[in-house]
């Protein structure tokens, strides 16, 4: 397929598992000769959270005033702003990875601004909020393909919307996200005061669908038996108001006696770059990932690429690309086996196996693999937009 331009939508610029999804993406399709760029909302100026090798466009967007709903809104007009002129919509295929995205696609496409799109859904929310749910349902009703990251995903589409969706799965960069230590991984110990540990590692913030809180109450039982344990919590950026979940594990934690601070048993970092997180992989004894809820759970495989053990949950989408030799799966209800495990993953034995099936596994998701099976839903999409020129 001759080369096409891809404008490929994201939320944001801060280091999400669906953002890096977006520039890992992009990557692999110039790679392939086409080219694709990858636009997101800036308010910060900042930029995204790393360098691409992919061209990219940070969109201005306006500071706002108010919850989840109202940052939305604002986040749908920034890209209705943005997109306003023809020239502005030189692209031959338009990809929204979320609902802000996919709304302002799909208002473009009611405006005859663009003829089509497609939407790649990660994960869904459940919101309560009614305009956030519509938003969300139209951003997927309205594409004109749809693809998912998982089978999990792809039938609940098929269920609730009675549409089909291809699996284009997720990969991992192998140059990147490696075993060999570098200078960067004493300089992550150094940095948030890492002592001998073990080290458990959760990523994603203190946040519901993240079972934090069943991650700190295991962490609690496991500190009764290795009491200089440490807890690492890193990233957190979100859209979303997580304020009241965070007080809770707040609550949790002040309860168990354990301190959040540099060098303590508990380490918040907040949103890290790209170019810490493989040594922060590599200094943790295990990466506790038990979810409620994943599109796919990208950082499993960054893990493991990484030589790290991964607790995940046992449901999908873990259970779709992970066999069970592969991670330590636990019942995400369940903090008594969530501590299980991670007491387990401490066994020199029980690390060694996780270690050679998680170095296979990871291997086995490439991103160019995953940018190809893009290629038929782009070429479709973008043949309706030559059909649409030349009526």
């Amino acid at each position: 397929m001759s080369g096409l331009r891809i404008a490929i939508l994201t939320h944001s610029t801060n280091p999400r598992g669906g953002v890096a999804h977006c520039l890992a993406l992009a990557e692999a399709l110039c790679a392939l000769g086409q080219e694709a760029v990858v636009h997101a909302p800036d308010p910060a100026g900042r930029g995204f959270f790393r360098d691409a090798a992919c061209p990219t466009v940070t969109v201005a967007a306006k500071a706002v005033a108010g919850g989840t709903v109202a940052l939305v809104r604002a986040r749908i007009n920034d890209y209705l702003r943005h997109f306003s002129t023809p020239a502005a919509c030189d692209f031959d295929v338009f990809h929204a990875h979320d609902g802000i995205g996919g709304n302002a696609l799909a208002t473009l496409r009611h405006r005859r601004l663009i003829p089509n799109f497609v939407r790649t859904v990660h994960h869904v929310e459940n919101f309560s909020d009614p305009p956030l749910a519509e938003w969300q349902d139209r951003s997927i009703r309205e594409a004109a393909r749809l693809l998912c990251v998982s089978r999990t995903w792809a039938d609940w589409v098929g269920h609730e919307f009675g549409a089909g969706a291809d699996v284009v799965g997720n990969g991992v960069d192998l140059s990147a996200y490696r075993t060999e230590p570098t200078k960067a991984d004493a300089a992550v110990r150094e940095r948030w005061g890492l002592g001998p540990g073990p080290v458990i590692l959760s990523v994603g913030g203190f946040e519901e669908r993240k079972n934090t809180l069943g991650i700190i109450e295991a962490f609690a039982r496991l500190r009764a038996h290795h009491p200089e344990a440490q807890l690492v919590v890193a990233g957190g950026a979100s859209l979303l108001d997580h304020a009241s979940y965070r007080a809770r594990c707040r609550a949790a934690l002040a309860s168990a006696g354990l301190v959040v601070d540099r060098g303590s048993a508990v380490i918040e970092t907040g949103p890290l770059p790209q170019a810490d997180m493989p040594a922060l992989y590599r200094v943790a004894d295990v990466l506790a990932f038990p979810s409620w809820k994943e599109g796919f759970g990208l950082c499993v495989l960054e893990a493991m690429a990484c030589g790290t053990p991964a607790i995940v949950s046992r449901q999908p989408p873990f259970t779709e690309y992970l066999a069970p030799a592969d991670a330590l799966f636990v019942d995400p209800a369940d903090s008594d086996d969530i501590a299980g495990a991670m007491a387990a993953a401490l066994s020199p034995d029980t690390r060694t196996r996780l270690r050679a099936s998680g170095l296979a596994r990871a291997a086995a998701h490439s991103w160019r693999t995953c940018a190809v099976r893009h290629l038929d839903a782009y070429a479709a999409c973008a043949r309706t937009r030559q059909d649409l020129i030349h009526a």
